[in-house]
């Protein structure tokens, strides 16, 4: 658990690969690249972790080590790290998305985002109208407020920036746990009740349009926030679905500003080729919202990569395993 102040030195998890690192990268990309195994442009071709190359195949033995202390990191200390350097100024667009998947296979296993198990998502602005439930925030420029993602590790890797905002903000979810049984521990009871929420326009056949589940379990004894605001905001579109009461409005809102607090949160300003690597269960986070340039190719533009962890589980069973098909909920 750390607060603002106890992370305020971004020397501290940032790791610069130097040119030695980023060749081994480029080689083996190149190497992926040209091999037989399936195309990870084309989310067709990943329809699931079974069909994803294992770490052999994407070696990286010079920077082994260092991967192993980000792992640590993630699993046992701050949970979060910043990778400076990646080569996407050397790299083709598939050779970038070899690259991304094949150094994140070293960190864990990809599972899918969506309902069609997409495992490496385009984050950018895709000019598409906000104000329909059915568009994911990611595809929008607007903020998204302190919330997790499925799966352990989320994985993001800047190409692009954006002309202004758009800067990633993340806060310990224990330091917000602490603070919520500090002040309002009766609000802790109502977070680990069952909240509708809206499944985005990703429903499987025969499924509702929403589903149940609490913003606040236990993995391993440890309390573990699964939470998207938005989504159980949206979910009160539907009429079958309950009102959300005094109590649990209060507490999102409390959460919510809780994390928001300076004090609380650190505040990342991504440059293209920066890798954020943060534990999804221990780490809540947020992204202003930013504007474009007019030009398509200078527009802010991220990948990101859900993973179950090698090394240690953090989320919830169901969760660990992403989005897919057959997945029974939906996240952001």
């Amino acid at each position: 658990m750390w607060r603002a102040a106890d992370v305020a030195d971004p020397t501290t998890w940032t790791f610069e690969l130097t040119d030695d690192h980023r060749r081994e990268i480029v080689a083996a990309a190149r190497s992926a690249s040209t091999s037989a195994t399936p195309s990870v442009t084309e989310p067709a071709s990943f329809p699931g972790a079974e069909s994803f190359p294992e770490p052999a195949s994407f070696p990286l033995p010079m920077l082994g080590p260092e991967i192993a202390r980000w792992t640590a990191e993630l699993a046992h200390g701050r949970a979060f790290q910043l990778v400076r350097g990646f080569p996407v100024d050397e790299l083709d667009p598939h050779e970038t998305r070899t690259a991304f998947l094949g150094l994140g296979s070293h960190l864990g296993v990809p599972v899918g985002q969506n309902r069609s198990g997409e495992i490496l998502t385009d984050i950018r602005d895709e000019r598409l109208p906000a104000e329909e439930p059915h568009v994911r925030r990611y595809r929008t420029r607007l903020r998204q407020d302190f919330h997790t993602d499925g799966a352990d590790i989320v994985g993001l890797l800047c190409l692009h920036t954006a002309l202004r905002g758009g800067e990633s903000r993340i806060a310990s979810a224990g330091a917000v746990y602490n603070a919520l049984l500090e002040s309002r521990p009766d609000l802790l009871e109502v977070l680990h009740r069952p909240f509708h929420w809206d499944r985005q326009g990703e429903e499987g056949p025969g499924e509702q349009p929403w589903f149940e589940l609490p913003p606040l379990s236990e993995v391993d004894g440890t309390p573990r926030f699964f939470y998207l605001g938005w989504y159980i905001r949206d979910a009160q579109r539907h009429p079958e679905v309950p009102r959300l009461t005094d109590e649990q409005l209060e507490a999102m809102e409390l959460l919510e500003a809780i994390a928001n607090d300076p004090a609380v949160h650190v505040e990342m300003d991504f440059r293209p080729g920066d890798i954020q690597w943060i534990n999804n269960g221990r780490v809540l986070h947020a992204r202003e919202a930013y504007d474009d340039a007019e030009d398509p190719a200078e527009r802010r533009h991220l990948l990101r990569l859900w993973l179950a962890a090698h090394d240690f589980t953090s989320v919830e069973g169901e969760l660990r395993a992403g989005l897919g098909p057959d997945a029974p909920v939906t996240s952001s």
